[in-house]
């Protein structure tokens, strides 16, 4: 069903239930806007988009970008008073963060090139386009508005380093200035980001799909770990060489469940064997292990882990408040977590059988395997997608390619780890491991790259289109 209403002096005829932005854009008038994205829910933050509306002959102001049209309605998106509206706002805008070029370009259409008022330099225009995308989007809700009044802010629970962004970068590509760039809390980690770490702290040759590496091997160790004890081995190796004296590792707890331990010893490493599927909080603890002293750490994470530490080292100053911090970064392979609850329930579904009684459990050639008192059951891992960690669909990184070494088990043998190296320190921890070295299928690593890649570019192109429109 269509209505009819007057935009500007001109008849339109748009469909119900759309919006007076969406309707100006159809019929060519250009409205201001800030806070705007077609694929998120209109919020009406920066009142840019400001129109005069009259209905049954009065006279109002109202935001375009939440407004729905209605039959009859006269529109008006370029009055004396409306552009007055957009002027104070542009040079409140512009006094508030006078460094952001798209706050500049503005302000300068409307004629405003230095503001009446000087207030204290931000970056941040307070438009909510990063949490409303972390949140309706990438479902993660890593942050939010906090405070209230002139205290009112973007940031984390408590302005504590966040254990739930993924670095997905989606805030990044909505944010209208470089304000959710420096925030140092979350990691949105954009393609300039990735070839900035990859220059500072990656050696090797550049691969479109697998990234900087050196190096691309099979492994298999004498330790009984996940396919062939290569994680566990250069940890061990590592610890015993004086590469570190940490390792902030994932640990089984309470039955499956498992959360992130600081260990320093071999028999702490060897406690931490074999792959746990699930989203486990990692840079709090990190963080905790820097401020009780302890400065050279091992960190062994998935993708989203390894960007995350990887910002902290690109955004902090951790020499200055962390004297002596060196950081050694074992990537696993990731094609998505989950959740526990859900993947327990889905698991005594599927097999009947109690995920906290698993003796282990294994994704591998696309199956979803637990071993439950020496007896596997296994089915297509795809049955599982309903509990997968909201968030791993906008992740693009298969291999973890910013971390100093990858290991994953997609490319080999039964029995052996694929091992991809990618920094001068990956090469020494490993050159000090000992190992049975085999042949790498490239091919298989790379069909489960791409395929990573292109879920999230299916993500991600809602994201982008509504830039571009």
């Amino acid at each position: 069903m269509a209505v009819k209403l007057e935009i500007d002096g001109k008849e339109a005829e748009v469909e119900k239930g759309k919006t007076i932005l969406e309707a100006a854009k159809e019929a060519g008038i250009d409205i201001p806007t800030l806070c705007y994205h077609p694929a998120l829910e209109p919020f009406g933050a920066c009142r840019l988009c400001s129109v005069e509306i009259e209905k049954r002959g009065r006279k109002k102001v109202v935001t375009a970008c939440n407004y729905p049209v209605e039959e009859g309605l006269v529109v008006n998106t370029k009055s004396n008073g409306i552009i007055a509206i957009r002027k104070m706002l542009l040079e409140l805008l512009l006094a508030r963060c006078p460094e952001e070029g798209k706050i500049q370009s503005l302000a300068s259409e409307y004629g405003i090139v230095k503001p009446r008022f000087k207030l204290e330099d931000e970056r941040c225009i307070l438009c909510g386009l990063c949490t409303r995308v972390c949140e309706e989007l990438v479902g993660v809700s890593a942050i939010n508005i906090i405070n209230r009044g002139v205290e009112r802010a973007i940031g984390t629970p408590y302005l504590e380093l966040s254990d739930d962004c993924i670095g997905c970068g989606s805030c990044a590509l909505v944010c209208p200035t470089e304000a959710i760039k420096r925030e140092k809390n979350i990691y949105p980690t954009t393609a300039e980001d990735i070839r900035e770490i990859e220059d500072g702290y990656l050696e090797g040759g550049r691969d479109e799909e697998l990234g900087v590496y050196s190096d691309l091997i099979a492994g298999k160790t004498s330790v009984d770990g996940q396919d062939g004890g290569m994680v566990t081995s250069l940890l061990i190796s590592g610890m015993e060489n004086n590469f570190f004296d940490a390792a902030l590792v994932v640990r089984r707890e309470e039955g499956y469940k498992a959360e992130a331990v600081v260990v320093e010893d071999v028999e702490g490493i060897r406690s931490a064997r074999g792959t746990k599927y699930l989203h486990v909080p990692m840079m709090s603890k990190l963080m905790d292990a820097l401020k009780e002293g302890r400065r050279r750490i091992a960190v062994v994470g998935t993708a989203c882990e390894v960007r995350a530490v990887r910002k902290i080292q690109q955004q902090w100053d951790l020499e200055r408040d962390f004297p002596g911090v060196e950081i050694i970064i074992l990537g696993l392979f990731c094609f998505e977590s989950f959740d526990y609850e859900g993947l327990k329930e889905e698991t005594k579904r599927k097999f009947g059988i109690d995920l906290d009684k698993a003796d282990k459990t294994q994704i591998t050639a696309g199956k979803y395997i637990v071993t439950v008192g020496g007896e596997d059951y296994t089915c297509d891992v795809r049955e599982f997608e309903n509990v997968v960690r909201e968030g791993c669909p906008y992740c693009d990184d298969f291999v973890s390619r910013l971390a100093d070494i990858s290991i994953g088990s997609v490319g080999s043998s039964d029995g052996y780890s694929t091992v991809i190296v990618r920094s001068k320190i990956g090469k020494r921890l490993l050159d000090t491991t000992e190992f049975i070295k085999a042949e790498v299928d490239k091919k298989e690593v790379v069909k489960l790259v791409r395929f990573k890649n292109k879920r999230a570019d299916r993500n991600f192109a809602r994201i982008l289109e509504g830039l571009e429109a």
